[in-house]
């Protein structure tokens, strides 16, 4: 009894729509990175809350480099990482582009962070 049976095929049902940009398929890689640079990082409720709450305040400037970098540690292979700020420790998800947490850089020395595969050190003017 070794039959082969045929496999039939179905049509995909279409996905719903989504919020974010969806790249058609005569679109360049290229253009499709540029998009998801556009959309930027974002910040978690709870990041906020704890910057909100340690007074730490980080200029567009420094939100650009941040950005920049977490899109270099991205193409590396990094998916969650640290990044040492002159006076704040930010923990983000690369693969997400969500910084998860904050907190100041003396707090952080007494910090054990766990579940970082990458750190990123901002040299700060």
């Amino acid at each position: 009894m070794n039959k082969i049976n045929q496999v039939y095929h179905q049509q995909p049902l279409p996905l719903p729509n989504k919020t974010k940009t969806e790249p058609s398929q005569n679109q360049s890689f290229k253009s499709v990175l540029q998009q998801v640079a556009e959309e930027g990082i974002k910040v978690s409720k709870h990041a906020q809350k704890r910057l909100d709450e340690r007074g730490i305040h980080i200029s567009d400037q420094q939100w650009s480099q941040i950005e920049s970098k977490m899109n270099e540690a991205k193409q590396k292979g990094i998916t969650d990482s640290a990044i040492v700020m002159n006076d704040a420790v930010l923990v983000a998800s690369a693969k997400n582009d969500t910084i998860v947490t904050a907190m100041d850089r003396s707090e952080a020395s007494s910090q054990l962070l766990t579940n970082i595969n990458g750190t990123i050190i901002l040299n700060e003017d």
